[in-house]
């Protein structure tokens, strides 16, 4: 009697620790599902090579740059496989929580209406990674077919890695690296995270093929009148031209940029006028272009619309006539109430959904929103915020109705 117990127990235990193992693979399997999923979404056809091994020609401490090895990157093949046509990159650099909304509502902007497919390069500080994979990868299929991202860790020049993250704004200085850690990417587009897209992103990318054979980068300028140009008036440094240039939007050929040797010009002229620069990166930037202004393409204000272009009359021309292509809420007035015009246009972005009308939503809400804003300055002239857009939003429209259409006449034919 006892030694049937005895089995029974032991046979019992056997089957318990069997069904144990048996749930512990399971588990384990699909936490490895899981993690696949999470890495076959951070997709880029570039590779980002270790930083602190640059080219051998340059010298050993212009090389080293600080990390911690910890940036999220994946190399995805499909990029190229699968994708036909030019590919357009994207690359923007978000610090502090409050950016991360920010930013997925400039790489909204930039998707709904892009025509090419688009590689995002999103540089963050490694606590907000997560909540970026998470945002992108959740958008509908539709939309994740147009686009791959990689996500990477703040990096900067080994030993001044706090004076770097301080200048001017948080991480702000470090598109000014962007050549020396994405080697493979040929070109990409740089912007603020404060930035929103009125018209497709391939129009801003087309800008690359009007530059000559010495120029690497694109900007547009700071001011558009002498009278009120900051730099004309208070800068203690060397600038591009008369009116300096703004770097919120910034066309980068990055193997141009590799050749002329643009870190060590970066640390050169940061070393000599770090106690007279204002606008910290931007300020750099303006130092090398009045050095070397032939390397420089300037397209217009309409490309980079700020409050400064209507706050107090209206001074970007180009915008008058064709409407704002690129508008760029600096000074944080896409949060406030001190130019209600801009966040008109951010408020509607962020609240419009994947899949709804461009033209009988998004644009609806952009009109309703700019309605309340014509006691400002700004407002007079509401109709410039969605000129560009409006053409867009239709053209849009049409061609969602006719594969609606199309769709149609193939279900009748079936």
């Amino acid at each position: 009697m006892r030694r049937k117990m005895i089995f029974r127990l032991g046979l019992t235990l056997v089957i318990f620790v069997g069904v144990l193992l048996y749930y512990m693979i399971k588990m384990e399997k699909h936490d490895d599902r899981v993690k696949d999923d999470i890495h076959s979404n951070v997709r880029v056809a570039d590779t980002l090579e270790e930083p602190s091994v640059i080219e051998d020609k340059r010298e050993s401490h212009l090389a080293a740059m600080d990390t911690d090895d910890k940036s999220q990157q994946a190399n995805n093949n499909q990029v190229t496989s699968e994708w036909s046509g030019e590919i357009m990159h994207l690359s923007v650099v978000a610090c502090g929580a409050p950016r991360v909304e920010e930013t997925m509502v400039l790489l909204k902007s930039a998707i709904l209406l892009s025509k090419r497919k688009l590689v995002f390069h999103v540089f963050a500080e490694d606590e907000l990674h997560q909540s970026f994979k998470d945002q992108l990868s959740f958008w509908p299929e539709e939309f994740q077919k147009k686009f791959r991202f990689n996500i990477y860790s703040i990096t900067f020049p080994a030993g001044h890695v706090s004076e770097w993250k301080r200048l001017f704004k948080p991480c702000a200085s470090q598109r000014l690296f962007i050549p020396v850690l994405l080697k493979d990417v040929d070109s990409i587009l740089y912007v603020d995270t404060d930035i929103l897209f009125l018209r497709p992103v391939d129009d801003v990318w087309d800008h690359f093929h009007k530059f000559n054979s010495s120029q690497f980068a694109a900007l547009a300028p700071e001011h558009e009148d002498e009278q009120t140009s900051w730099y004309k008036r208070f800068a203690r440094h060397p600038y591009y031209g008369h009116l300096g240039v703004n770097s919120g939007v910034m066309l980068m050929n990055l193997t141009r940029m590799r050749k002329f040797d643009w870190l060590t010009h970066v640390l050169k002229y940061y070393q000599e006028y770090k106690m007279k620069i204002t606008w910290g990166d931007q300020d750099v930037i303006n130092i090398i272009f009045h050095y070397f202004p032939e390397r420089l393409y300037v397209y217009g204000c309409d490309w980079n619309y700020r409050p400064d272009h209507c706050m107090y009359m209206s001074t970007c021309k180009l915008a008058e006539q064709a409407g704002i292509s690129v508008l760029h809420g600096n000074r944080g007035v896409l949060h406030n109430d001190k130019q209600p015009t801009f966040k008109a246009i951010y408020d509607a972005f962020s609240q419009h959904h994947f899949g709804d009308s461009l033209q009988h939503s998004l644009l609806v809400k952009m009109k309703q929103n700019l309605g309340r804003t014509q006691v400002t300055n700004c407002g007079q002239v509401a109709d410039i915020f969605i000129k560009q857009f409006e053409q867009q939003a239709i053209e849009w429209q049409k061609r969602r109705d006719e594969q609606w259409n199309l769709g149609q006449d193939t279900v009748k034919q079936v």
